[in-house]
C-alpha cells in the first residue's frame, strides 16, 4: 500500500487528503477515479496530458478510471480561473468536439480500464424542480469565496447566473458515478471540494482531491489554453508539434521535462539539443518514433542548416504588402502567438527573408 501511495501521489500539487486516500487504499478493492473534461474545442492539449497520465497511474495500480466528457457542462463553460464570462457553445458543436475526445484520451488511457459517460446523460434529465433542490444545498457566499469571482466583482467584471451552476454541476457528477477520488488541476480545488460536500449531503463517503500542476502554454505566462492559442494538441502533425515546442523558451523548458517527461532537464546537454530531445521524445509519444525522427530531420533542415529547398514549407493565402501583418499570420499558422510589435522587431533584425534577401522594412 505504501509503494502505491508513493506511485500515486508523485508529483501531486495538493492532496486532501493522503491519510484519506491511505485508507481508501487499505480497502484493498479498485477505487472509482473520476476526471471530468468538457469538450471545448476539438483537441486535447498536452496541458491536458498531465492528469490523463496520473489517471493512467491509478489505471495501473489497478483502479477504475471514470472519464466524464462534460456534454452538458461544456454548454455553460468553466468559469474556473476565467476573468470574462467563456462564449457559449452551441451543443452541435460540442458533440463534434466530444467524438475527438474519446480517441485523443486512449493514446494515453487504457481502453480496457476505462469507463467513458456522458453527463449529460443526467443532467440533461433534471427538472427545473430538480435544479432548485440542487441549489439547495449551496449557498451564495460559498460560490462567491471563489477568487475569480471575487476579482471580476473588484474590477466590476459581470458574473452570469448560469456561470455559478457550473460548480455545482461538477459536484453533481461526483455524486452520481460514487467517485472515490477526483482528479483536476489546481484551479478546480472549489469546484472539487463542492463534490465532497454533495457527496456527504447524499450520505456517499467523500472523494478525495488529488490536484495536478498546470502547464503554462507556449508562451511561458499563461496556461495552456484552447482559447488563449498557446497550445500543442495532440492532434497536431508531427512537424507541427515539434515546431512549436521548439519555439518555448531555455526557461520554460525545464519545466516541459518534469510535467510532460517526468524527470530532470540534462544538465550536461547544450539547450538547443535538450529542447531537439524534449521534442522528440514527445512527438514519438503521441505519434510514433519514425514520425518524431523526420520531424527533427525536417527542423534541422530548415531552421538549423537552413536548406529550405529541400524542405516542405508551409503555404500562405494571398496577402497585403504589409510585411508585419504576413508575419504574424504566419506565426499563427504554426499556433504561435506574436505580437505587432515582436514581428515588427524581427524584421529589423533581419529575421524575415525573399529569396534569400533580408527584408528589414516592416
Amino acid at each position: 500500500m505504501r509503494d502505491q501511495l508513493a506511485q500515486l501521489t508523485r508529483g501531486a500539487a495538493q492532496i486532501i487528503s493522503q491519510a484519506e486516500l491511505a485508507e481508501k487504499l487499505r480497502a484493498n478493492r479498485p477505487l472509482r477515479v473520476k476526471l471530468g473534461v468538457d469538450p471545448t474545442s476539438a483537441d486535447l492539449h498536452l496541458g491536458h496530458t498531465i492528469i490523463l497520465r496520473k489517471l493512467r497511474d491509478f489505471q495501473e495500480a489497478g483502479h477504475q478510471a471514470v472519464l466524464i466528457i462534460g456534454d452538458f457542462t461544456a454548454l455553460i463553460g468553466d468559469p474556473s480561473g476565467r476573468s470574462v464570462t467563456r462564449p457559449t457553445l452551441a451543443r452541435e458543436e460540442v458533440e463534434k468536439n466530444a467524438k475527438t475526445y474519446r480517441e485523443q484520451a486512449f493514446k494515453i488511457l487504457d481502453q480496457s480500464k476505462t469507463e467513458i459517460v456522458y453527463n449529460g446523460s443526467w443532467l440533461g434529465k433534471l427538472s427545473f424542480e430538480d435544479v432548485i433542490r440542487l441549489n439547495s444545498h449551496v449557498t451564495l457566499q460559498q460560490l462567491l469565496q471563489r477568487e475569480d469571482f471575487r476579482d471580476r466583482m473588484k474590477s466590476e467584471q459581470p458574473i452570469h447566473a448560469h456561470e455559478i451552476q457550473y460548480p455545482i454541476m461538477q459536484a453533481y457528477d461526483s455524486v452520481m458515478v460514487k467517485a472515490d477520488v477526483e482528479l483536476g488541476g489546481t484551479d478546480q480545488l472549489f469546484n472539487i471540494l463542492l463534490g465532497r460536500d454533495l457527496q456527504k449531503q447524499n450520505g456517499q463517503p467523500q472523494q478525495v482531491v488529488l490536484l495536478t500542476p498546470i502547464l503554462e502554454g507556449l508562451d511561458g505566462k499563461q496556461k495552456m489554453s484552447k482559447s488563449l492559442g498557446n497550445y500543442v494538441a495532440l492532434n497536431d502533425s508531427p512537424a507541427e508539434m515539434f515546431g512549436k515546442l521548439m519555439s518555448i523558451s531555455d526557461e520554460l523548458m525545464a519545466r516541459y521535462y518534469l510535467l510532460l517527461l517526468s524527470r530532470e532537464l540534462p544538465k550536461d546537454e547544450h539547450p538547443l539539443e535538450a529542447k531537439k530531445l524534449l521534442a522528440t521524445e514527445i512527438v514519438a509519444t503521441y505519434h510514433s518514433r519514425d514520425a518524431a525522427s523526420k520531424a527533427k530531420e525536417e527542423w534541422t533542415t530548415r531552421f538549423s542548416e537552413k536548406r529550405l529547398s529541400e524542405t516542405e514549407l508551409p503555404i500562405l493565402p494571398a496577402q497585403s504588402g504589409d510585411l508585419v501583418t504576413i508575419g504574424v499570420k504566419a506565426f499563427a499558422k504554426f499556433g504561435i502567438t506574436k505580437s505587432r510589435a515582436e514581428v515588427s522587431r524581427l524584421i529589423k533584425q533581419g529575421s524575415v527573408q525573399l529569396d534569400g534577401a533580408k527584408l528589414r522594412d516592416p
